[in-house]
């Protein structure tokens, strides 16, 4: 696999942790540098992690499902796209702030945003890819977009708060 394309399927994986990153930094009000490294950092670990258990699973079941593997994908994905359709119309604005440092939210967002990799990982091994350069860039990116992300957010945030406030 062409370099260019792993790097354009890492940035494609790092949106959505990327955007949930920028919300977490629009939350704190006073950010410190170990709180932006602590989220980016989960957000990148998760990523690279995910699409390695797609990639393992995939090995072991790659002879069950080469028949079928595009149905698989296809079931994945449709699944995660129809959670996500439902999720947007459960929104409540009467819910309570949440805190994206404590480690239980940081822990569900970053399987959140990274369900997506680990059907990249099952796509990988039918690609017949080996998977270290793959996770190590989708984490490194995962961490670099999560990390300003974040910083960008809080910045945002206080930016919109004195202009609210004149």
């Amino acid at each position: 696999m062409d370099m260019t394309v792993i790097i354009l399927i890492a940035l494609r994986l790092s949106m959505d942790a990327f955007a949930v990153s920028i919300s977490s930094g629009l939350t704190i009000k006073n950010l410190k540098i170990n709180n932006t490294f602590i989220i980016a950092a989960s957000f990148g670990l998760f990523q690279a992690v995910m699409p390695l258990l797609g990639w393992l699973a995939g090995r072991s079941l790659r002879n069950l499902i080469t028949e079928i593997d595009h149905w698989v994908a296809f079931f994945l994905l449709s699944f995660i796209g129809c959670k996500m359709i439902y999720e947007s119309f459960r929104l409540d604005p009467s819910r309570k702030k949440i805190d994206p440092t404590n480690l239980y939210v940081l822990l569900i967002l970053s399987v959140a945003t990274s369900i997506d990799a680990l059907a990249i990982g099952i796509s990988l091994t039918f690609l017949k890819i080996f998977i270290i350069t793959p996770i190590i860039i989708i984490g490194a990116v995962t961490f670099s977009l999560s990390f300003a992300g974040v910083y960008v957010g809080n910045r945002f945030g206080h930016f919109s708060e004195k202009k609210l406030k004149l």
